[in-house]
């Protein structure tokens, strides 16, 4: 299926006609915007944008573009899809190695009191410090979050915010996907996810786009219980597809305590993930008193 034609039906689908000032009544069987309407709005032919949603037309021009977007109520990041998606016939990005530099890797060393690691397009985990592997407990290299949220976590697991996450996660991939079409790797990934998860399929067919910025992280974490974080998402220069990415606690806020605690505790990628013990319970306790329970 072509990108470019399926992102322009799902995105007419969702055009409110009201909203744009298009009478409707119960006869309308057409959900969101019709091929006519848009192409009358953009000022193109029908037939042209036909051919658009069909894969078969040329390169559209950037005016074409700039009117489609603007028809469709396209923000930043989807207006940026739109216009990569176009450029795929003409030129196709090649997907950058996936080599972390030393320097950046004495970065993330340096980085004692937060987890933080390298994240590229496909959302491979390149590399992260010590920190970072006792949150996810287990070794960072060789991590792709992507296949940990849809394919080894569940909404009861380490994510909090699980459902949140499967939309970031396939927001990106979109993005990702439209940017590297020709990556053999990131095909790969998507096509497994497909075969194995309902919510990744039903995902996928609306087709957004997201970007990864900053934003609420939590996590339930099996021995610090729930850590409520905040992650920002930094480009790496001359690394067009990593990002480093870094999780810090509040200043004074219970996700600090619990941070300081989990690295205090030394564990090993063998033991990252045991059950609740009594000894690291009663230290959160005494850190923050349940509601109800007097500070001794």
């Amino acid at each position: 299926m072509d990108d470019l034609a399926s992102f322009l039906r799902t995105r007419r689908s969702r055009v409110d006609p009201a909203a744009i000032g298009i009478p409707t009544d119960s006869r309308r069987r057409v959900e969101g915007l019709r091929r006519e309407e848009v192409a009358h709005l953009s000022g193109v032919s029908v037939d042209y944008y036909i051919r658009l949603e069909q894969g078969r037309a040329t390169q559209p021009s950037e005016q074409i573009l700039d009117a489609l977007a603007r028809v469709l109520g396209l923000d930043e990041t989807e207006r940026g899809h739109l216009y990569r998606l176009a450029r795929q016939r003409r030129r196709r990005a090649k997907a950058p190695g996936g080599r972390v530099r030393p320097e950046l890797l004495r970065i993330l060393d340096l980085i004692a009191d937060a987890p933080a690691l390298i994240m590229d397009h496909r959302l491979d985990v390149l590399a992260g410090n010590r920190l970072a592997g006792l949150l996810f407990g287990r070794p960072m290299p060789g991590l792709n979050t992507a296949r940990h949220i849809f394919l080894e976590e569940a909404e009861r697991g380490l994510y909090a915010d699980w459902g949140k996450c499967t939309l970031d996660v396939v927001g990106h991939l979109r993005l990702a996907a439209g940017k590297y079409p020709e990556d053999p790797r990131l095909a790969s990934l998507i096509g497994e996810l497909a075969m194995a998860s309902e919510r990744f399929r039903h995902l996928w067919a609306r087709a957004d786009v997201r970007a990864r910025t900053h934003g609420r992280k939590a996590y339930r974490h099996p021995l610090v219980g729930l850590l409520e974080l905040h992650q920002e998402n930094f480009a790496l220069p001359d690394e067009s597809s990593m990002e480093l990415v870094v999780l810090s606690a509040a200043p004074g806020s219970p996700a600090e305590d619990g941070l300081r605690l989990l690295a205090s505790l030394g564990v090993d990628s063998d033991d990252a993930h045991p059950s609740v013990n009594a000894q690291v319970q009663e230290q959160l306790n005494h850190a923050h008193p349940p509601p109800g329970i007097p500070e001794k």
